[in-house]
C-alpha cells in the first residue's frame, strides 16, 4: 500500500479533462474587475455512459440480507431489497463472489467459476435478481477473480493429476536441494504468501510445489498458458450471456509472476526489504520484486477490455465494464486505464487513496494532496472514481473519527468520476467487534494469533447489515449469524435513520440527488487546503450553480475566511450538512467567516461563476 505523503500548502485548480466531456468547451480562466458583456450558455452538454458518473455500491453478500434463516445473507435477500438501492439513489451494485466455493477465503476461492454459492441459493436465484435489478433500473457487476482457484476446483485437481490439457494450468516447480540435507526439499524460492509463510506449497501426489500467493487453498493460474487465457474469457463470457452487466476484476497485481525461461529456469528470490521488524515468512520481510505489478499483467487486462468491447459491438445493449482491484503505486495503478501505445485497459481501478494513504490523523492538506495526486496521474479522458471503504479494510468511521462520516460522503459524492459505497455506509456502520472465538477471516487466523489477530483480520467490516432495531438487527431470523452483530445496531440502522429527522442516510440521499445536477456531473473543480483543518471543494460550470463544500478533517473547531474559498460568491445556501452541525439546509450564508465544528461538513450553493 501507499503511505501517506504529506504536502504542506498544496493549493492548486485542476481543469476537468475527462472522457465525461469530450467535445465541452473549457472554459476560460474568470477575468476580474470589468467582466464585459454577459456570457454565453455553454453549449448542449454530452451526454455520459452509464458508469462514468454513476453510484456504485458494494454489496457483501454473506452480510447484507439472509432470506431463510441460516445466519448466512443469500441471493433472494438482496432481491428482497433492491428497493433500498432505488431509495439510496444508487446506478450499480456489484456483489463480492457468490460462485461455488468451500468458503476458505469466503468466496474468493473458487470451486466453480459456472456454478452459484449453495449457500447464497441457485441460478435461479440470481437470474430473478438480474431480471428485477434491471427491471428497476440498476445495473449488476460480478466480482471476478482471475488469479487463483479453489484446490478443490476441477481445474486444480486435474492439474495436480498431470490430466492432458491441465499440466500447466498452475503455476508448478520442482523442489530445491537442501545444501544442509540431502533428504530435505525446499521450496523453488523464498517468495512470501499474503496471507504469510511460503508462497509454495508441497503437492504430495503431484510431487511438485504449486505457488499460492494467498492462501494454502487458492493456488494460482498460470497466466503464461494460452489455455488459461481463454477460460478466463469463456467465464466472462457466461455471465455476460446471463445478463451480467461487467466485472470488478480482484488481486490483478499478483496474477503474473517471475517467467523461469528468463531466470535459467527457475524463480528467483525477491530481495530483503531490511526492515527489522519483519520476521522470515512474514508479509513485508521480502520486497515483491518478481511476484507483485509485473508489466506483463497490463496485457490481460487490456485482452479482457478488447472482450468487453467486443461482447457489446456483439450483443448490443449497454456498456459492459470492467473495474480493476490492485492495491499498487500510483503509476502502476494508473497502467490499468491504458498505456500510451493506444491499449486499452480497464474502465477504471479502483482508488484506494483515502484507505491506504488517510487516516485520523491527516490533515486538510493532505487531504487536497491525496485528491489531486490522482487527478493529476490519472490520464488524459480517464474517469477517476473515489471510495472510503471495502471489505478488506477497517470501515471509514473506525479509521476516521464518527463525526466526519457526513463529510468523507460528501467528498465521495462531489468530487468528479464515480462514486463507490462500501454495504453499510450510507448508514455510517463502523467495525464490529469479532472475538478471536469468533473470527472467520483466513487472514487473521493465519497471520495473527488470539492477541494480534484484529491487526489483520477483515471480519469487523463484514459484519451484517444494520435493517432495524429487532433481533440481529433484521438481518436474520435465525439464531445465531454467521459473524455476530455488531452491539451498536439500536442506534444504527437504517429504518431509525429514515425516521429521524437527520440522519447519515438522509445526508446520503441528499447527496446522490445532488449529483445529478450539471455541475457536478460535468463541470470543473478546485480543490484546495484553507487551513491544516478545512479543506473546501469547488465544483463550478459556467451558467449553473456553483456547489461549494466545507470540510473540518481535524479534532478542533475552525474559522474560515470565505473570500478565500474560489469562486464562492455571497450569499449561498446551505444544501446538505453533517447531522450534527448547528445549520440545515435552507440556512443562508453571507457572513465574512465561518467556525466549523470539528468533522462538520457544509455544502453550499452559490451563483453560477460569471
Amino acid at each position: 500500500m501507499l503511505h501517506s505523503m504529506k504536502a504542506f500548502g498544496i493549493t492548486a485548480i485542476v481543469v476537468l479533462g475527462l472522457g465525461l466531456i469530450a467535445g465541452v468547451i473549457t472554459w476560460a480562466v474568470l477575468a476580474t474587475g470589468d467582466r464585459g458583456p454577459p456570457a454565453p450558455t455553454p453549449p448542449d452538454l454530452i451526454d455520459l455512459d452509464w458508469w462514468q458518473h454513476c453510484v456504485l455500491y458494494q454489496i457483501y453478500p454473506r452480510s447484507f440480507k439472509d432470506s431463510d434463516g441460516d445466519g448466512i445473507g443469500d441471493l433472494k435477500g438482496i432481491t428482497e431489497h433492491l428497493e433500498h438501492f432505488v431509495a439510496a439513489g444508487v446506478d450499480a451494485v456489484w456483489m463480492s463472489p457468490i460462485f461455488e466455493s468451500p468458503m476458505v477465503d469466503f468466496g474468493y476461492d473458487i470451486s466453480n467459476f459456472y456454478e452459484i454459492h449453495y449457500e447464497y441459493g441457485t441460478m435461479e436465484d440470481f437470474e430473478n435478481l438480474l431480471e428485477k435489478a434491471h427491471q428497476l433500473g440498476l445495473k449488476v457487476l460480478l466480482d471476478f477473480v482471475p488469479n487463483h482457484a479453489s484446490n478443490e476446483s476441477e481445474y486444480f485437481i486435474k492439474s495436480e493429476a498431470r490430466e492432458p490439457g491441465y499440466e500447466d494450468f498452475f503455476v508448478w516447480a520442482d523442489a530445491l536441494p537442501d545444501p544442509d540435507n540431502d533428504t530435505n526439499r525446499l521450496p523453488p524460492s523464498n517468495w512470501i504468501s499474503q496471507f504469510a509463510g511460503s508462497a509454495w506449497e508441497w503437492s504430495t501426489k503431484r510431487q511438485q510445489y504449486y505457488l499460492h500467493q494467498f492462501a494454502i487453498e487458492q493456488p494460482d493460474f498460470n497466466f503464461r498458458n494460452p489455455d488459461v487465457q481463454k477460460e478466463m474469457i469463456n467465464i466472462m463470457n457466461f455471465w455476460l450471456d446471463k445478463g451480467a452487466d461487467g466485472f470488478r476484476v480482484d488481486a490483478l497485481p499478483y496474477l503474473m509472476e517471475a517467467d523461469p525461461a528468463d531466470h535459467g529456469g527457475g524463480y528467483p528470490d525477491d530481495p530483503l526489504s531490511g526492515r527489522a521488524e519483519f520476521q522470515p515468512g512474514q508479509l513485508g520481510y521480502n520486497v515483491p520484486l518478481y511476484t507483485k505489478d509485473l508489466l506483463e499483467l497490463y496485457d490481460r487486462v487490456h485482452e479482457w477490455r478488447g472482450f468487453v468491447d467486443s461482447y457489446l459491438q456483439a450483443n448490443g445493449g449497454d456498456t459492459r465494464v470492467i473495474f480493476s482491484e490492485g492495491y499498487a503505486n500510483i503509476s502502476m495503478t494508473m497502467l490499468y486505464y491504458g498505456n500510451e501505445d493506444g491499449d486499452i485497459g480497464a474502465h477504471f481501478p479502483f482508488n484506494f487513496d483515502f484507505i491506504s494513504d488517510l487516516s485520523n490523523t491527516s490533515t486538510a492538506r493532505d487531504f487536497g494532496y491525496t485528491i489531486l495526486k490522482w487527478l493529476t496521474y490519472m490520464p488524459h479522458g480517464a474517469v477517476p472514481n473515489w471510495q472510503t471503504g471495502n471489505h478488506d479494510n477497517n470501515r471509514a468511521p473506525s479509521r476516521f473519527r464518527v463525526n466526519m462520516v457526513d463529510g468523507l460522503t460528501s467528498l465521495n459524492m462531489l468530487l468528479p468520476g464515480v462514486a463507490v459505497t462500501y454495504q453499510g455506509e450510507e448508514i455510517g456502520m463502523r467495525d464490529g467487534f469479532v472475538s478471536w472465538e469468533d473470527t472467520r477471516d483466513v487472514e487473521a487466523l493465519r497471520r495473527g494469533d488470539n492477541e494480534t489477530y484484529l491487526l489483520y483480520s477483515r471480519d469487523p467490516c463484514r459484519t451484517p447489515y444494520h435493517w432495524d432495531n429487532s433481533t440481529n438487527a433484521g438481518f436474520s431470523t435465525g439464531n445465531e449469524t454467521w459473524l455476530p452483530i455488531a452491539e451498536d445496531y439500536v442506534e444504527i440502522n437504517l429504518a431509525k435513520q429514515k425516521e429521524d429527522a437527520r440522519s447519515h442516510f438522509k445526508v446520503y440521499q441528499a447527496l446522490v440527488k445532488l449529483r445529478k445536477e450539471k455541475t457536478l456531473s460535468h463541470g470543473e473543480y478546485s480543490v484546495r487546503a484553507l487551513s491544516n483543518r478545512t479543506l473546501f471543494l469547488v465544483r463550478y460550470l459556467r451558467t449553473f450553480d456553483t456547489i461549494v463544500l466545507l470540510f473540518n478533517v481535524s479534532e478542533l473547531s475552525d474559522t474560515v475566511v470565505l473570500s478565500r474559498v474560489l469562486h464562492l460568491e455571497l450569499p449561498a445556501t446551505v444544501v446538505v450538512s453533517s447531522i450534527h452541525s448547528t445549520r440545515v439546509a435552507g440556512d443562508t450564508i453571507e457572513g465574512e467567516t465561518l467556525t466549523l465544528a470539528p468533522g462538520e461538513a457544509i455544502v453550499l450553493r452559490a451563483k453560477p461563476v460569471s
